[in-house]
């Protein structure tokens, strides 16, 4: 099953969308954030695209388990997504994604020149593996 994974930030939201067989996420692309209803429907297109079969937004939750304000902006995006499509759409708890995201592209470039870009498409793709192997860990 290919699910699409959104990490929705304040200025551009990274996607990345997983192989067919649900088990390696892959960085697929960044989306400049417009308004909620038309990023909604930017992001149920791409998952009519590649054939998605769940939609995964990120969203922070505090120390007690809560939404925090970022964590409350992605709820209402999945809320606008899910009036786009029929594809389930869920949340997904994405503490740490950012900092997972900056140490890969570290790991991946060394050089400081060769670090640059936005960090959105990793944070997606980190926030869709857990997802994955968490699934993973659960079926088995």
């Amino acid at each position: 099953m290919r699910i699409l994974a959104v990490d929705p930030g304040e200025k551009s939201l990274g996607i990345a969308l997983s192989d067919p067989t649900g088990t390696i996420a892959n960085p697929l692309t960044v989306l400049q954030h417009v308004s909620r209803p038309i990023d909604a429907a930017a992001i149920a297109s791409l998952a009519a695209e590649h054939n998605a079969e769940m939609i995964v937004v990120g969203h922070t939750l505090d120390e007690d388990g809560n939404p925090t304000p970022q964590g409350r902006r992605a709820r209402r995006l999945a809320a606008a997504i899910r009036t786009q499509t029929t594809v389930p759409v869920i949340l997904w708890d994405e503490s740490g994604s950012t900092q997972a995201a900056r140490q890969a592209r570290l790991d991946l470039h060394g050089t400081r020149r060769r670090r640059g870009g936005h960090l959105d498409e990793l944070a997606a793709t980190y926030i869709l593996q857990t997802y994955l192997d968490s699934a993973a860990r659960a079926s088995s």
